[in-house]
């Protein structure tokens, strides 16, 4: 091999591996739909240039995000990258919690540590996205140690909670975003401090509660499926704890995932239930015809796949239509009886 075709190979080899590794470091499987994906992709690239030229004029000269119709409608229609790490700290509250704690983040790290916390962490940081090629210990700068640093913050911050597996997933999100250890701190804190309370707490009483509460909205509004549950005696946290806990992370596609993330910080912990609700009911038919319990834990799976959740602006739009209505006292009364329930049982 010459010179000239050494540098060709190389080059080719090169591309073949970016084109492998998506815009967020995940390495895309062997059988990755690649015609399909660049086919949306080249739409919803025209949707994000206009979205991006809109949010810069709103963000101009204004570090604030008011609540308002038009920042709501704006956010359910995509925050561009470029953006995403400002407004989710603002519209979280996160923002104004570090601002009013300057160094705190710094105090803790430095601080004494819970050994076994510490070990604990330590133990899940290789399990962590073993896909994703900047967690990797051969990658420069690694974002493990960045990753290790906020779970250990965070675990000495909210000691109630300490550290809970699917944590992990969840700040290496923020981390891949905000690309700021202090900020993914904060948003971390917002997330399971304030809108998905009492998730990762040793009794996980919150995630319980809320998966017993989709179980309510689907008899409510997909009948036919919770007859079916019903009829082979399947536990909802079968089929969903992996939706709740992980927050879609690993479950459906990373676009996707930052889009329902954008909504989830700005309009709470109902946007989850949207999301569960839309799956369930758009893939009905098809989780109907199953006939047994493996059955239908595999139609689970699949209805997190294709198409439908790989084009996350449509997929956006059908979770705002396709439930219906889906009121927050609603499901803060099913959360009170679900709750009382789950107690009652212990």
């Amino acid at each position: 091999m010459d010179g000239e075709e050494e540098r060709r190979a190389k080059r080719e080899n090169r591309e073949s591996n970016v084109h492998r590794v998506d815009p967020y470091g995940f390495e895309r499987p062997a059988n990755f739909d690649y015609t399909s994906y660049e086919d949306f992709f080249s739409r919803y690239l025209v949707i994000l240039t206009r979205r991006a030229i809109k949010w810069s004029k709103l963000l101009k000269g204004n570090r604030g995000v008011p609540k308002s119709l038009k920042v709501k409608r704006y956010i359910r229609k995509g925050i561009p990258n470029e953006h995403r790490a400002l407004v989710w700290m603002v519209v979280s509250g996160a923002q104004s919690h570090m601002e009013q704690n300057p160094g705190y983040y710094q105090k803790l790290l430095e601080g004494d540590k819970n050994e076994k916390l510490v070990d604990t962490i330590k133990t899940d940081m290789n399990r962590t996205f073993p896909d994703n090629v900047r967690f990797r210990k051969t990658a420069d700068p690694c974002l493990q140690k960045t990753l290790y640093n906020v779970l250990v913050a965070y675990g000495h911050h909210n000691q109630s909670v300490g550290y809970c597996q699917g944590m992990n997933f969840i700040a290496g999100y923020l981390i891949l975003i905000t690309r700021n250890e202090e900020e993914s701190f904060w948003l971390l804190d917002a997330l399971i401090g304030r809108i998905l309370p009492d998730y990762y707490s040793p009794e996980m009483m919150g995630l319980k509660t809320d998966q017993e509460v989709l179980g309510e909205l689907v008899k409510m509004k997909v009948p036919a499926v919770a007859e079916l549950m019903e009829k082979h005696g399947i536990m909802w946290t079968l089929l969903v704890s992996r939706w709740f806990i992980c927050l879609f992370i690993d479950i459906l596609p990373v676009e996707t995932v930052l889009r329902i993330w954008d909504c989830l910080f700005y309009e709470g912990s109902k946007i989850i239930f949207r999301v569960a609700l839309t799956l369930i009911k758009h893939h009905q038919a098809f989780i109907l015809e199953a006939t047994n319990f493996p059955d239908i834990c595999d139609r689970f799976k699949e209805i997190t796949k294709g198409p439908f959740v790989t084009e996350c602006h449509t997929f956006m739009q059908k979770i705002f239509t396709e439930p219906g209505s889906l009121r927050m006292a609603t499901i803060e009364k099913l959360r009170e009886t679900c709750r009382a329930n789950l107690i009652a049982q212990t």
